[in-house]
C-alpha cells in the first residue's frame, strides 16, 4: 500500500482517537504517529507508529453503510475470523490480530488492529519479467493450497446469513442474486436474464463441491506482500471478503478482469501442495466440464462485481468507462461459453 498524506488537523485528531483505542497493547508502548495508507477501495488503513518502535496496522470499516454492496456488511468481522483462524497456521503468512474494538468509544465505527508485515506489496515493484512472474505466482500457488485445507462450517459469507447455504448450490445462488439485487438497486446495466440463465444451467457443477474451504477471493496484487529482493511471499492481506465456498473460485479471484488459462507457475504450485485442478484449456463451447463450468460462473460473478461496484462507491474519473466496457465484454463471453 502506499501511503497519503491527509489534512494536519484530521490527521492529528484520528491519532488520537486511534491512541485511545491502542492503548491496551501497553507492550508496544504510547502510539506516537500514524500513517493513512492507500490501495484499497473499500475500508479505512492506517499504519501506528509507537514510541517503543513497533508498528501495527488499524482498519477501520467504512461509515456509509448505505453504500454497501449486500455481501459487504460486516465484511471486517470477516477479516478477523480469517486471521484468528491462520494464527496457527504460520504457512498462511497473514497478520497476527492484535485487538478489536467494536465499541465506537472513540472511532465511529468498528476497527482492527492487526501486526505490521515485512515486504512490500507486489504491486509496488516494478514491472517482473516473465520469470520473476513466475516465481510469485509460483509461491501464491502453494500459498493457496495451504489455505484451502482449511474447512469451514457452512456455505457463503460468514457475516451474511442470508447469503450462506447448506450446500454451496444453494449459496452461490444466494450470493449471486444479492449481486443481480445490487445492480437493480444502483440502476447498474447487467444481462441478469443471461446471467441466471447461466446459473441455472450447471447447477448440477455447483452441486459436485461438497466441502466448504476457505477462499480468500481477493488474492490480486495489491494483497500479496514480497521480499523485493527474493520474491518470495511474506505476506497475505485484506481477507474481508472470505467465505466458505469452492477453492476453484480463487483462481477468479485472483485475476478479476482474467479470461485465459490460469498460469501454469500457480497451477503447477497449487497442485503440487495438493490443490485440485482439473480444467479444459481453453474451455469449449458445448463441451465444458464441471470445472469448466464453475471457473466461468466465478468469473461471471468477478466482472459482475466489478460492473455493480461503481453505483453505491460512486466512482468518478475517466478511466472508470474503459473499466466498465472491459468487464461487459468479459462478461458477455463467458455468458457465451457457459450458454452455447
Amino acid at each position: 500500500m502506499t501511503t497519503t498524506h491527509p489534512d494536519a488537523t484530521d490527521l492529528a485528531d484520528m491519532t488520537a482517537r486511534l491512541a485511545r483505542v491502542v492503548a491496551p497493547l501497553t507492550a508496544y508502548g504510547p502510539l506516537e504517529r500514524i500513517e493513512r495508507l492507500e490501495g484499497g477501495m473499500f475500508a479505512t488503513t492506517y499504519r501506528l507508529h509507537f514510541a517503543g518502535g513497533g508498528r501495527a496496522v488499524a482498519k477501520m470499516a467504512p461509515t456509509a453503510t448505505n453504500r454497501l454492496m449486500r455481501y459487504e456488511h460486516g465484511i471486517l468481522g470477516t477479516e478477523e475470523l480469517v486471521y484468528r483462524l491462520a494464527a496457527s497456521r504460520p504457512q498462511l503468512l497473514m497478520p497476527a490480530v492484535l485487538l478489536s474494538d467494536v465499541t465506537r468509544e472513540h472511532v465511529d465505527t468498528e476497527v482492527l488492529v492487526v501486526s505490521h508485515l515485512d515486504g512490500v506489496p507486489w504491486q509496488s515493484l516494478p514491472e517482473l519479467s516473465a520469470a520473476q512472474q513466475a516465481i510469485v505466482r509460483a509461491g501464491l500457488g502453494t500459498v493457496m493450497a495451504a489455505l484451502h485445507t482449511v474447512t469451514g462450517p457452512r456455505y457463503g459469507y460468514p457475516a451474511a446469513p442470508a447469503l450462506q447455504g447448506d450446500t454451496w448450490l444453494e449459496a452461490f445462488t444466494a450470493m449471486t442474486g444479492a449481486l443481480l439485487d445490487d445492480a437493480a438497486t444502483w440502476g447498474t446495466d447487467l444481462p441478469s436474464a443471461r446471467i441466471a440463465e447461466a446459473l441455472a444451467r450447471h447447477e448440477g457443477s455447483l452441486a459436485e463441491v461438497t466441502t466448504p474451504r476457505l477462499v480468500h477471493t481477493d488474492l490480486w496484487e495489491g494483497n500479496v506482500f514480497l521480499d523485493p529482493s527474493t520474491l518470495a511471499i511474506t505476506g497475505i492481506i485484506d481477507t474481508e471478503r472470505a467465505f466458505w465456498g469452492d477453492p476453484l473460485f480463487e483462481f477468479a479471484g485472483a485475476d478479476q478482469m482474467g479470461a485465459g488459462p490460469v498460469p501454469a507457475a500457480l497451477a503447477d504450485a497449487y497442485r503440487a501442495g495438493g490443490g485440485t485442478l482439473d480444467l479444459t484449456e481453453p474451455p469449449r463451447a458445448g463441451a465444458l466440464s464441471p470445472a469448466d463450468a464453475r471457473l466461468l460462473l466465478y468469473r461471471v460473478y468477478m466482472y459482475t462485481v466489478l460492473i455493480v461496484e461503481p453505483g453505491p462507491r460512486a466512482y468518478e474519473g475517466e478511466w472508470l468507462a474503459g473499466h466498465v466496457g472491459r468487464a461487459s465484454a468479459l462478461l458477455d463471453d463467458a455468458l457465451d461459453l457457459l450458454l452455447a
